[in-house]
């Protein structure tokens, strides 16, 4: 795991800076590359998983003579060098970076098919005058990328760009419409003008001599509907991707929620290694907030934890830890999210790393490719078959979005835009709602969940990971029927795991309302006077937004987005110049 940067000229100044602004993703080593013909710099720093890290330097030379930068891990990786050992891949180092370096090498992009990975890459083809850039199946690494007068310049984070890229200081209207019609930006466009990221699955094919896109490609995993369930098999699928994000010689942590799906990470990790560090939340005070009782992930946690044996800690979070935390959890971030409780995100990672953990496991991916949502039901119950009908409820998913005054694009707009945009290929009108499992893989859960967990993750110098986000596990998850996964009844989701998990966990795990990982911020800022004031503060600042976004009731669902989407702005000197 590490951070990866790049620009298409000679200039080891610029990429010693960005690897320096983000040294926090690889304290284990840090190296920059040029090309003699002054057509490339490549970067890299290093956080050591698999190997020794003086077996791990890169910028890495091909065997082929190519060069290669590389941040993720190939979970597969002793499947397939015991596959290629005696067939041309020395495996000599326990690298997976020699691996991939190979297989590129010999097989080109059709390597990516055979890699169950997380990654972002660069990879400079000498001869033929090309960069490959290119971003994993389920978008966990991140990439960016702007087009400059040098060519190209890109890395793993943007925070690294923003003073090299022209007018990146000015909200691109793309995304903030995004934002204020959806709680989301699924889009190619970053919230930075002119910065752009490489979506889930992409691949950017760059022409080196003539300073362009000439091609780019996307590989991703494809709802099929023709399996049939069987808990057997669902079990030994989810073991085996346990296992394959278990690699290496670091200590993990898994996230415990209380849920099916971390549970299930954490019962297998523990049938697996014989033992688990598990890690969840207390809220103090913990205020019941419409019914909702932040601290059931807890408690659903603990007794899972002393149920089987698990090492289980607690990471209390607080009003103060609210506040202290939050502008420093804006800065990682990098762009404003919907989620009122990234402050809780970033605090949990920091604790992990303060307590030996350095690689992570969580069960996010889990409600979208298994059908843990209400409106997964809800569509169920709904004749949609067509695409436009599909991305219209899809992009309904929020029911009271940021309220703006304007927006650059209306919602009408911005639907076509998906329409015309989003993977067609993962439609499937026979099975909606298998569709619309398959459009979250690739919208909200990078947007909000790998995001936060690779930012705050490397924040603090951890790798994370997701079992359920496999090729392996997604493959079969969306090829079984929706209707294997979701029953007439509202009750009735996430029938997979329940059924396979059943006669081994608790029955009010397996049937655990679902409640999502949050914290009671807007019960805080309404009766705690920490977190009170600093809301009203933050609120009267004069940000570029502050007479753009309305003004929120503290009550209302998107008060905490509207905060975090105006401190952003704030944070980064944000300016809105859109007509």
């Amino acid at each position: 795991m590490c951070g990866i940067y790049g620009i298409t000229e000679h200039n080891p100044t610029i990429i010693n800076d960005y690897i320096d602004t983000c040294s926090h993703r690889g304290p284990d080593g840090k190296k920059v590359w040029w090309d003699p013909e002054n057509k490339l710099t490549l970067g890299h720093n290093l956080l050591s998983i698999m190997s020794d890290p003086k077996l791990s330097v890169q910028p890495w030379k091909t065997p082929a003579g190519n060069w290669l930068i590389y941040n993720g891990e190939i979970f597969n990786y002793y499947e397939l060098k015991d596959k290629y050992k005696g067939k041309g891949f020395a495996g000599i180092t326990g690298c997976d970076t020699e691996l991939l370096a190979w297989g590129l090498d010999t097989f080109g992009l059709d390597f990516l098919d055979e890699i169950d990975s997380m990654h972002s890459f660069a990879y400079y083809r000498v001869k033929h005058d090309e960069l490959w850039i290119s971003r994993d199946h389920a978008g966990i690494k991140p990439l960016y990328y702007a087009e400059v007068k040098q060519g190209l310049i890109f890395g793993s984070e943007i925070k690294g760009l923003l003073k090299h890229v022209e007018k990146s200081n000015v909200i691109d209207p793309l995304a903030f419409s995004s934002m204020a019609h959806v709680g989301l930006n699924p889009t190619a466009n970053t919230f930075f003008t002119n910065i752009k990221k490489l979506l889930s699955g992409e691949t950017i094919i760059y022409d080196l001599k003539n300073k362009r896109i000439k091609n780019k490609k996307r590989n991703l995993i494809i709802p099929q509907s023709n399996h049939s369930f069987d808990p057997e098999e669902f079990r030994h699928i989810t073991r085996d991707s346990v296992k394959l994000c278990s690699i290496g010689r670091r200590k993990i942590g898994i996230f415990l929620s209380g849920g099916l799906d971390s549970g299930m990470i954490a019962y297998e990790y523990k049938q697996l290694h014989g033992t688990a560090n598990t890690y969840t939340n207390n809220m103090d005070p913990n205020i019941i907030w419409r019914e909702d009782d932040h601290n059931d992930d807890h408690n659903k946690a603990l007794q899972l934890a002393t149920q089987y044996g698990f090492n289980h800690k607690v990471v209390t979070m607080t009003p103060k830890i609210l506040t202290d935390m939050w502008d420093d959890s804006i800065y990682f971030m990098e762009q404003p999210v919907y989620n009122p409780s990234m402050v809780m995100y970033y605090y949990t990672n920091k604790m992990l790393s303060a307590d030996g953990i350095v690689v992570t496991l969580a069960g996010d991916m889990g409600d979208e490719v298994l059908g843990g949502y209400p409106k997964y039901w809800k569509l169920r119950n709904k004749n949609v078959s067509s695409w436009t009908g599909l991305i219209d409820a899809w992009m309904n998913r929020i029911k009271r979005p940021i309220q703006v005054t304007n927006t650059p694009l209306s919602k009408q707009d911005l639907q076509s835009h998906f329409e015309k945009t989003f993977p067609q290929e993962l439609h499937d009108p026979k099975d909606p709602v298998n569709s619309y499992m398959a459009l979250d893989c690739v919208t909200q859960v990078p947007e909000e969940f790998f995001i936060r967990n690779d930012t705050y993750g490397m924040a603090f110098s951890m790798e994370g990971r997701f079992p359920l986000a496999t090729k392996k596990f997604m493959k079969y998850a969306l090829s079984i029927a929706s209707k294997e996964k979701i029953g007439i009844h509202k009750h009735q989701t996430k029938l997979l795991s329940k059924k396979a998990y059943k006669d081994i966990f608790p029955n009010e795990i397996v049937n655990k309302h679902k409640t999502g990982w949050t914290a009671p911020v807007k019960g805080w800022i309404q009766d705690q006077e920490v977190a009170k004031s600093f809301y009203q503060n933050k609120m009267e600042q004069n940000d570029c937004l502050k007479n753009i976004v309305v003004r929120q009731n503290e009550t209302t669902k998107s008060a905490i987005p509207a905060w975090i989407l105006r401190d952003w702005a704030n944070k980064f000197a944000m300016q809105y110049k859109i007509k």
